[in-house]
């Protein structure tokens, strides 16, 4: 008998199939885009951006106040001086976002009132459906210019 050599065609494959390893990131990283943004906690602020010019306004913005006491105003509707209930605040901000949905509102708190008050306030923004927030700063005083020894 003839000796009959049989050669194996198949070579031996020592490559890593990275597909489903892929595959698996993939769905990992549609998992966490679908899942971050649920994640957030707390009041969406739209923080304003700090230009050394004023920012130019298509419209006037809406003042949202709060004073010392921690009683809310607002610069729309009859009466703005007299302070206003949680529910007249979200029913006459959201009436004007209703008109005017991209109507930015101006949060003034006075620097001695409780934070908590502050806060309190913005969530009936948001509840009212406000998305562009802001806040009104004075500017710090300027230095005294230094004297020159002598």
């Amino acid at each position: 008998m003839p000796a009959v050599h049989v050669r194996n065609k198949r070579r031996l494959n020592a490559e890593i199939n990275v597909v489903p390893y892929i595959d698996v990131m993939l769905v990992l990283l549609v998992i966490f885009m679908v899942t971050a943004p649920l994640l957030t906690q707390g009041i969406d602020v739209q923080l304003p951006q700090t230009n050394s010019e004023a920012m130019p306004q298509e419209e006037e913005p809406v003042t949202f106040s709060v004073d010392r006491r921690g009683r809310f105003f607002l610069d729309i509707g009859q009466n703005t001086s007299d302070p206003l209930s949680d529910a007249d605040v979200v029913n006459r901000v959201a009436a004007v976002l209703r008109n005017k949905p991209q109507t930015m509102i101006l949060v003034r708190a006075d620097q001695g009132v409780d934070y908590g008050q502050v806060v309190k306030g913005m969530s009936l923004l948001q509840a009212a459906g406000a998305s562009k927030i802001g806040f009104v700063t004075e500017p710090a005083a300027a230095p005294a210019p230094a004297r020159k020894p002598g």
